[in-house]
């Protein structure tokens, strides 16, 4: 595989972020558009891709915040998102599905991992697929239990990982 090379999201990133969502997820699981640029121009700072010298292949992104509600469908329109709050909510981990199991989601998780740490946030929370709480327990998230979210229609887990004296 060639180089990788994670950097922060530019505005210009937009279309292959979006289409990279839209192949990856499932319905109304995947972001708008719109969505993704309010994410894109809002918090840069949680918005992290990877690429390879052709094409961005995966990326995260997240909003902050003081009080961490996960099942809330308005934070994801980064509604009640504080650049300041010292708690990091994920809203996608991605990779394209051409690029999928090759180690490219633990690569984006621990350099935003890395970076968060960065920006003096305390804590990361995330909900996820049921198949994907072993991978995000490797990166040290605690499972939380079942959530109350029913985002696209289906069944989430909530994680969450202290970023304090870690």
């Amino acid at each position: 595989m060639s180089e990788l090379t994670i950097r922060s999201v530019r505005e210009e990133d937009l279309d292959r972020c979006f289409e990279i969502e839209s192949v990856s997820y499932a319905g109304d699981e995947a972001a708008t558009k719109e969505k993704i640029l309010k994410r894109i121009t809002t918090y840069p700072q949680g918005f992290i891709v990877l690429e390879n010298q052709e094409e961005i292949i995966g990326f995260i992104n997240a909003g902050a915040t003081h009080n961490v509600v996960l099942s809330d469908e308005e934070f994801k329109e980064l509604i009640g998102h504080d650049p300041s709050g010292e708690h990091i909510v994920i809203m996608s981990v991605v990779v394209h599905p051409k690029y999928q199991g090759n180690g490219m989601a633990d690569k984006l998780m621990s350099s935003f991992i890395r970076i968060m740490r960065e920006l003096a946030k305390t804590e990361i929370y995330l909900i996820c697929q049921t198949e994907l709480i072993d991978m995000y327990a490797k990166h040290g998230f605690v499972h939380l239990g079942e959530s109350d979210s029913d985002h696209g229609g289906l069944h989430w887990h909530e994680m969450s990982l202290s970023l304090k004296n870690t």
